[in-house]
């Protein structure tokens, strides 16, 4: 299958295309490396062992149904670049290290299966959560066909339709506006001041929490899961940032703020598979006082609202897509850029913001499918030595799963986050501990 785009270019005499990088995509190139790898994973628990015959030809069903996701990072003079393989996606046994760095001969994601687990792992330079999730349901509804259930008929429809060329795009070039003024830049934030673990790093904890206990928790408050949850992060963050009494670079950074992905699919239609993200980063500023948790969530709240309005998502947009179309920007080199962009990552991304929450949101499947499924777990990239810990939530068949992924010696953080649920009455349920 031959895919025709504005942004694809077919390669003479071998029918392959390529695609540049997304908007969000091009600073991940430069930035990774073996520990901080923008590789993200979804796992599927089943209620049964994984069969392997049937994933491997699900698996093979699937990348027909997507070829634009079957492609390998390539580096071009001034910029990266995707171009389709002729490999197919591989199914590995999944052991340590999870979300490992992906190497320049391979594709971009990796399938992987043990006992009654299903994974993929996904390079943040292909796709995001949301097109990785559609990725991971159509290879668990395909499986389900495999092993013999007959699956809802809507579900072959989707399947055999053509693929579209939306599908595909950049969809932030597809909503910049030159006319709009960009975001400002803002404030050093707080970061926690674990030492490292040392390496491997990564240190994976994961929490099952009935869904109905935690929303009707959040119900009382009139907010949304996501709000109550990023609040308890704040909330966390303060106790640790008032226990510092000693001086230095954390007690005078006195803002706190969570970063949050937001899927603009549900802001500004498209269908794009690849990265279609941008982030709000609800504050408080301890230079005002201390903030009750009733304030926090109030706050967060508020501010969640305002920042994920079209307007403010325009301007954000505005900022990220605009730069890149500078024709100074353009033709500098691509080493250059790649130093470039490391600098600004860590002085105008990781430095404002002080932890990260990433939501899947509820994860539906046809009912079928849904019978073999017990939950699932979303686990973010390994987060960088500034950040040191991020958290990852799912949602599906009644559970909830937060996913903390902590590269420190410190499990004080999780303990405080997951003790203040308990004193909520919402019931916390480890699983054993990952390495």
């Amino acid at each position: 299958m031959f895919l025709k785009s504005s942004n694809s270019n077919k390669v003479p005499n071998t029918g392959k295309f390529w695609l540049s990088l997304d908007n969000a995509a091009k600073i991940y190139p430069a930035v990774i490396n073996k520990e901080f790898t923008a590789v993200f994973r979804i796992t599927a628990v089943l209620h049964r062992s994984v069969r392997i015959k049937p994933l491997r030809k699900a698996v093979l069903l699937a990348e027909k149904r997507f070829p634009y996701l079957r492609v390998q990072l390539k580096e071009g003079f001034f910029w990266y670049y995707l171009e389709q393989s002729a490999k197919h996606f591989p199914i590995e046994v999944d052991e340590h290290p999870y979300c490992r760095k992906f190497s320049k001969k391979e594709l971009l994601i990796r399938v992987r299966a043990k006992e009654n687990r299903i994974s993929a792992e996904f390079s943040h330079t292909l796709t995001d959560g949301s097109g990785g999730l559609e990725f991971l349901k159509t290879i668990l509804n395909l499986y389900t066909k495999e092993c013999g259930v007959k699956i809802h008929a809507e579900f072959y429809q989707r399947l055999e339709e053509q693929v579209n060329e939306e599908e595909y795009e950049d969809a932030y070039k597809r909503y910049f506006k030159a006319e709009i003024p960009p975001m400002v830049k803002k404030s050093k934030a707080f970061h926690l001041p674990y030492q490292l673990n040392t390496p491997p790093r990564l240190k994976l904890s994961n929490v099952v929490i009935p869904t109905d206990q935690i929303n009707k928790v959040a119900r009382e408050k009139e907010v949304s899961i996501t709000v109550y949850l990023v609040a308890v992060y704040l909330f966390i963050l303060q106790g640790i940032s008032e226990k510092l009494n000693r001086p230095g670079k954390y007690i005078k950074r006195k803002i706190l703020r969570v970063q949050i992905p937001v899927n603009l699919r549900q802001v500004l239609p498209s269908k794009t598979m690849r990265n279609f993200s941008l982030f709000v980063m609800p504050e408080i500023d301890l230079r005002l006082g201390h903030y009750t948790f009733d304030e926090i969530v109030k706050s967060v709240f508020h501010q969640t609202k305002l920042e994920t309005e079209e307007k403010l998502i325009n301007k954000n947009i505005s900022r990220n897509v605009g730069s890149e179309k500078k024709l100074y920007i353009r033709s500098i080199p691509l080493f250059i850029k790649s130093f470039i962009l490391r600098m600004k990552y860590y002085s105008l991304g990781t430095s404002q913001y002080s932890g990260v929450i990433t939501n899947l949101g509820k994860i539906d499947l046809p009912v079928e499918t849904e019978n073999m499924c017990n939950y699932f777990i979303m686990t973010p990239p390994p987060p960088n030595k500034m950040l040191k810990i991020s958290c990852g939530v799912a949602g599906f068949g009644g559970k909830l799963v937060l996913s903390f992924s902590n590269i420190t010696q410190s499990h004080e953080f999780e303990e405080k986050f997951l003790q203040f649920l308990r004193d909520q009455n919402i019931p916390v349920k480890l699983e054993p501990k990952e390495r």
